[in-house]
């Protein structure tokens, strides 16, 4: 059992960034220090839906000082994610760039679905053990998400994209109030919320819960009133609207509970509350201790537990769903290892980490090589890039699911398609790997590789050389056949592939 190390979680969400960073003792988490700092990033996005330089700067002066408090973590005790603003900003890239740099850890940008998965994993693990049907809502800055589950397992979630921020600036974007603005506001949430009616009626749950900024933010200022603590109720979203009609503007609010940098944001998050809760028949919601981030440390308590990667999971669904030929993918899988432990025997400057993460990633774009096939024969692998770069695998991120893509579409034909990326060396060497794994498993049993060895020639590492035993070619013709065509493809690239041995 992982016990006695540090943990941490990074969300960097539309509205604030956040660092949880606890100690593990026997198995819990117990919280030691909480960060929060109020960037704004989703109200950073331009017409063109890139974020601006103010708003990239915003947050990199907040991870700098988060990076600051996370020197001498471990890569494998730090779990940062960026979610809505981030999965929508065409620039990124750019943002992520500096960041994970500023940060000292990689950031990645999740999908909404799996954002829904984490924020319920961390309601559910701080909610007293039951078989009660949860409703979990939460409202960010740029996104909602509504998960269906009962006692800690998710059953259906969903990701909106209405919220606070989103809507203020839409329909609160003088900062004034009125009874029409928020009839306008709910109207549009409810027009965007409307399919989830059917998969989130009141027959699917007895307990409804909110979660994170929205929700705490509206709690506050119920509580400050007088009203019951923990508890968002029909009525009480009745008397806040009131109030907000009654101040007109942000400047003339004066309310207990309500904080300077919630003033901005809080007409876009009570209309889009209160569409919830009329489309859902909610009378009454619990406020949630668990969040995001509480989500990213039970994933994390979990990899150090040995309870599994919930990626292997999301494959095997994968595989299953579009009938993959499972013992083909797995038998690539193993001679794409295989060929790939034998090159990273040779690298250097890797941490302990590093090569094993390569290597299951390598093995999960074999077993899913063929994922397309039922789509086209002739162009699989295009049709395999698209299904991974927009399927919702719990578990993934967009940048790990877009490697898979990468390395699903580039497994057969031109490596001219790939150009831009085989500058990236260990997605080179996972390329070359899966390619050759392909080639020798062409006829789908397991190939003779004795007396086969890959390995760097050169002193850059640049240059690859494939060599067969003697014989090895009379013995399998095709394959020999096909390893000269591949070493002319590979001719053309930064990574020359030599075969030696085929006579």
């Amino acid at each position: 059992m992982y016990t006695g190390n540090r943990l941490a979680a990074v969300d960097l969400g539309s509205n604030s960034f956040r660092l949880e960073i606890g100690q593990v003792d026997h198995g819990e988490f117990r919280r030691a220090e909480y960060l929060k700092e109020t960037v704004r990033q989703g109200a950073g996005l331009d017409e063109d839906r890139n974020l601006t330089p103010q708003a990239m700067q915003a947050g990199w002066d907040c991870l700098a000082r988060f990076g600051e408090r996370l020197a001498g973590f471990k890569a494998s005790e730090v779990r940062a994610v960026a979610t809505q603003t981030l999965r929508e900003a065409r620039n990124r890239d750019e943002f992520l760039s500096r960041a994970n740099q500023i940060l000292g850890f990689p950031i990645d940008v999740i999908s909404g679905r799996e954002e829904a998965r984490l924020i319920y994993q961390g309601v559910a693990h701080m909610l007293p053990a039951g078989n009660e049907r949860r409703l979990v809502i939460d409202i960010g800055g740029r996104s909602t998400e509504l998960i269906l589950g009962q006692g800690l397992q998710p059953k259906v979630m969903e990701s909106f994209r209405v919220g606070s921020i989103a809507w203020s600036r839409r329909y609160f974007a003088d900062n004034t109030f009125s009874k029409k603005s928020f009839e306008m506001a709910e109207i549009a949430a409810t027009a965007v919320l409307d399919e989830a009616f059917d998969a989130y009626h009141p027959n699917q749950w007895d307990t409804a819960y909110g979660s994170a900024g929205t929700v705490g933010a509206i709690g506050d200022v119920l509580v400050a009133a007088g009203w019951p603590e923990g508890t968002i109720t029909q009525e009480g979203l009745d008397w806040l609207l009131d109030r907000l009609v009654a101040a007109r503007n942000v400047d003339s609010l004066r309310m207990g509970g309500m904080r300077e940098d919630r003033k901005a944001i809080i007409g876009g998050g009570v209309s889009v509350m209160r569409a919830i809760f009329k489309l859902l028949g909610i009378q009454s919601m619990e406020k949630a201790a668990g969040g995001l981030r509480h989500g990213l440390i039970c994933d994390l308590l979990g990899d150090h537990n040995g309870t599994g990667d919930l990626r292997i999971k999301s494959v095997d669904r994968l595989a299953a769903k579009f009938n993959v030929d499972t013992v083909h993918g797995k038998r690539v899988g193993r001679v794409a290892t295989h060929l790939f432990q034998q090159l990273n025997q040779q690298a250097s400057g890797t941490d302990d980490i590093e090569p094993d993460r390569l290597v299951r990633k390598l093995n999960w774009a074999a077993q899913l090589h063929e994922i397309g096939s039922h789509i086209s024969h002739s162009d699989y692998h295009k049709h395999g890039a698209y299904i991974l770069d927009n399927a919702d695998a719990m578990g993934f991120s967009l940048s790990e699911m877009h490697r898979l893509s990468l390395l699903v579409l580039g497994h057969r034909g031109k490596l001219r398609k790939l150009e831009a990326v085989l500058t990236d060396p260990e997605l080179a060497m996972q390329l070359l790997a899966l390619r050759l794994a392909v080639i020798l498993c062409h006829a789908r049993r397991d190939p003779d590789l004795d007396g086969m060895a890959l390995q760097r020639v050169d002193s850059n590492g640049n240059a690859v050389q494939l060599r067969c035993r003697k014989g090895w070619s009379a013995a399998f013709p095709q394959s020999a056949h096909l390893l000269r065509e591949e070493s002319l493809a590979w001719q053309k690239t930064a990574w020359p592939l030599a075969v030696e041995g085929l006579g």
